[in-house]
Order: structure tokens, then sequence, then C-alpha cells
């Protein structure tokens, strides 16, 4: 165990210097029968994905954590915790130093600072042999260094500049879900999460392109419906978007 990545805010946590996916070890440790509100922690990642399978640079410097949980909420919204995500790497980043001015949340579950992407979320959920749901819950924050050859522009902390480590901004990071969890309440309280996310959203009310299996929507970001899904306002008809990536129309 290195010092920093040790049990706090109520989570245990298990850190490897290298790991393949620190998604991939949490659901094996899960459906093996290891406990939730458990993080493990990787100082690097020579297989680590990102959302639809892309791949995700993980090079020393950066935090790769993982968080398990067993039933957090129903398999059905599973896909609120993004959201749940988004807001706790949010709340992490702005305690590091960040100015809020700077940071927005992009649909679904994107961070960004200063209009590049600052961090990436994967969330993979699975039915255990007693019906239990287990999600796990990717988190990459770029604190030292970031990609060049991104869809989206991408930044790091020390690059706005914040001095800060990989290890101090995991510490912010679990008391940052320990508050949003509690906010959510096993899923009961998901309209919480959504105002809050919506006041930290970036494109609210603005024209976006959302880019999904090779296909362009245009039209105005007009909100979130009440289960998260982006509604589009393509000349006043609304579209429910439930999957895509989201740029400013026009990049």
């Amino acid at each position: 165990m290195i010092e920093g990545f040790v049990n706090q805010n109520g989570f245990s946590v298990d850190y490897f210097e290298v790991v393949g996916s620190t998604n991939d070890l949490a659901m094996e440790r899960v459906r093996s029968g290891g406990s939730g509100s458990h993080w493990i922690v990787a100082g690097e990642q020579n297989k680590g994905r990102g959302r639809h399978g892309r791949v995700w640079t993980s090079p020393p410097g950066n935090l790769y954590a993982t968080l398990t949980l067993v039933n957090p909420c129903s398999a059905a919204t599973g896909f609120q915790l993004g959201f749940v995500a988004a807001l706790s790497i949010y709340s992490a980043v702005e305690a590091s130093g960040v100015d809020r001015n700077l940071l927005a949340l992009k649909w679904p579950n994107d961070v960004l600072a200063n209009g590049a992407k600052l961090s990436g979320i994967l969330i993979e959920g699975t039915l255990l042999s007693d019906g239990s749901f287990a999600v796990v819950i990717g988190c990459g924050i770029n604190v030292s260094h970031h990609p060049s050859d991104t869809p989206y522009p991408a930044t790091d902390l020390r690059s706005l500049g914040i001095d800060t480590s990989a290890e101090i901004v995991f510490g912010s990071l679990t008391a940052a879900f320990k508050n949003w969890l509690d906010v959510y309440e096993n899923g009961t309280q998901f309209p919480k999460i959504r105002a809050a996310w919506i006041e930290r959203s970036m494109g609210m009310n603005a024209p976006v392109e959302i880019k999904n299996n090779g296909i362009a929507r245009r039209g105005i970001f007009s909100g979130l419906d009440e289960n998260g899904c982006l509604l589009l306002d393509q000349d006043g008809q609304i579209v429910r978007i439930e999957a895509g990536d989201v740029f400013p129309a026009g990049r």
C-alpha cells in the first residue's frame, strides 16, 4: 500500500502499481464475493478502457480508480450513477484548486476544465449469483498529463496550474463520492442529482451536435428528462437521446 491510497471516508482500498484495467479487476473481485464500497486504484494501466471500447491511455502520474458498489440502486437505473460520478469528480477537482468558473459537465458524464476534457468515466454493471446488482465505476482523472490525440480536446490539472498528486486527488474523490451517494439515496433522490448536474452543465440552451454510431444530430440542448436522457430541440420537436458524444455545434 502506498501512502495516500488508504481506507477512507467509509471505503476500503486496494492499490496496485500496475494492472490491466481497474474496472476488470474490480469486476473480478465482486463476482468472486468481494464486498461493495471498495476502491481498486492503480498507478498505471496497460489495458485501460473508456466508453465504447476506446483505449484509455494510462501512464503513471494520473489517477486510475474504480469504485465497486453492491445494490446502490436498481439495475434499471444503474446508468444514473454516471451523473453521481461526474458530480463527484467535479467536486474533487474543484477541491484541488480548479476555479469553478472553468469547470463544466458534458453529457453524459465528462468533466471539462477550460473547455477541455479532464476525466473519463466507465460504468459497468452485473447481476451476482444471489440476485444483487453490482456496479463498477471507473474514474480516470488527468492529474499530471493528458493525451493529445483524442476526439475531444483534453487537459490535466498540472496544465491548469494545480500542483497536486493522484493520492491527494483520490482523497478528495472518496469524500465527494460519499457526499453525492448520500444525496442519491440509492436512487430515490435522482431529481436532486439531476438538478445539481444541470446547474454545472455545459451547453444548456445552446446549439450542440450529438454523434452516435456514425449518425450526427444537431439541435438545442434543452435539458434532461426524468431519467437523465438528453433532450434535443430540433426545430420545436423534442428528441430524447439515450447515448452519444456531445460537441458544440460547428466544432
